[in-house]
């Protein structure tokens, strides 16, 4: 019988992991982006590095739960059959939560960078992600390919889904397999962010935009949440590709 983490260990692991990961993915576009920043004009290559050792860091932190950190993981794994539907809405409820907690945090190690600038009616890309050419329907097939990219790797990736829950997770060098995700991601901002900057990740996108319509942020523009919904629609349809065409093609796969 396949062993699933409980409740609790969803709830509590995936808010502190997906936290850890918006921290630090955000912190590196706010090094950036930043005029006061020491790293300020380190470019595109230096924020794919972050976002990949920020899901890194934030995954190896949540191995008892699975390490979603991502409805879109979530939606995969549970089409898949290598996760229960039960504990969908704990671990999109805990994801968002997390994604929310890690911008706010980011935003009080940033607090002085902030306040040292007039201007931040574009501030909304540290926390969000936004086209660099906006075209709803082509920046949702964007997001769709990355995400599918991202979602099927990780199904075929015996040391992250090979088993489902917690087990697959509690063995061997599980952090080996987490290292593994960070390349992939580097490698989807280096090839497939350019278009809308890779969200691959609903919550990672929708919970940093509510805290940056909320924090306190002098000369902040709009959060733009009439874009708000491609990097929620795209992630998750490509998340439900790559779980179907595990399953259509699972008795070729071995």
């Amino acid at each position: 019988m396949p062993v699933h983490p409980s409740v609790l260990q969803v709830f509590v692991w995936e808010s502190i992991g997906t936290a850890i990961m918006i921290l630090l993915g955000a912190g590196v576009v706010a090094t950036v982006v930043l005029k006061q920043s020491k790293g300020h004009g380190g470019g595109w290559l230096l924020i794919n590095m972050g976002w990949g050792m920020a899901v890194f860091a934030g995954a190896s932190i949540a191995w008892r739960s699975g390490a979603h950190l991502n409805p879109a993981v979530t939606l995969g794994l549970t089409i898949s059959n290598k996760s229960p539907w039960a504990l969908v809405p704990v671990y999109f409820g805990a994801e968002l939560l997390g994604a929310f907690v890690g911008a706010v945090l980011c935003w009080l190690a940033f607090k002085k960078n902030f306040d040292a600038e007039a201007d931040h009616s574009e501030s909304v890309s540290i926390f969000a992600t936004a086209p660099a050419v906006r075209h709803y329907g082509w920046n949702t097939v964007t997001e769709v390919i990355a995400t599918f990219v991202l979602v099927f790797w990780i199904l075929l990736s015996p040391g992250l889904s090979a088993t489902d829950g917690v087990a697959s997770l509690n063995v061997g060098n599980a952090g080996l397999g987490y290292a593994a995700v960070a390349f992939v991601v580097l490698g989807l901002g280096a090839s497939l962010g350019g278009p809308t900057g890779y969200a691959i990740n609903p919550a990672r996108d929708l919970g940093p935009r509510v805290a940056y319509a909320l924090l306190p942020i002098k000369g902040k523009g709009s959060a733009d949440w009439r874009y708000a919904w491609v990097p929620i629609v795209g992630p998750l349809l490509g998340g439900a590709l790559a779980g179907l065409l595990f399953l259509a093609t699972r008795g070729t796969l071995g």
